[in-house]
């Protein structure tokens, strides 16, 4: 991974918005971000030649439950090992500072499962279904 560098920081509110879209992943408004972002438990950033090109953060109450959010990797860093060193970051981080037993959750979006499974994550599914809506004002 020449010229890559993890670093152990939540994105910035342009690097989150920009990279969210360039990934694929819904879009979210500033307002959104600046709420977010700051609430992260932790977060790493991936930068290349002074760019974050890619990010990772975990959500969480910071004892129980925590969950992987905002893999993001822009499509032209593809295939360089950066998702893989992204989810062994995060998880290093939980490892070492959740405490024992805590519940990590994510959702897999496409063959991203394979990623994923790497690092012990398995489908809950049939015991449990994943569950999701949004809010509406």
């Amino acid at each position: 991974m020449d010229g890559y560098e993890i670093v152990p920081i939540i994105p910035g509110v342009e690097d989150y918005l920009r990279l969210r879209v360039a990934a694929g992943l819904s879009p979210k408004t500033r307002e959104q971000a600046e709420i977010g972002l700051p609430n992260s438990w932790c977060g790493v950033t991936v930068i290349h030649e002074g760019k974050a090109i890619g990010m990772g953060r975990v959500i969480g109450d910071g004892g129980t439950a925590f969950q992987i959010v905002d893999i993001a990797l822009e499509p032209a860093h593809h295939g360089k090992g950066l998702g893989k060193a992204i989810m062994a970051a995060l998880m290093d981080r939980l490892n070492a500072k959740a405490p024992e037993g805590a519940y990590v959750s994510l959702i897999a979006d496409g063959d991203a499962k394979h990623l994923y499974a790497k690092y012990g994550f398995e489908p809950v599914m049939p015991a449990s279904i994943g569950m999701a809506t949004r809010t509406a004002r």
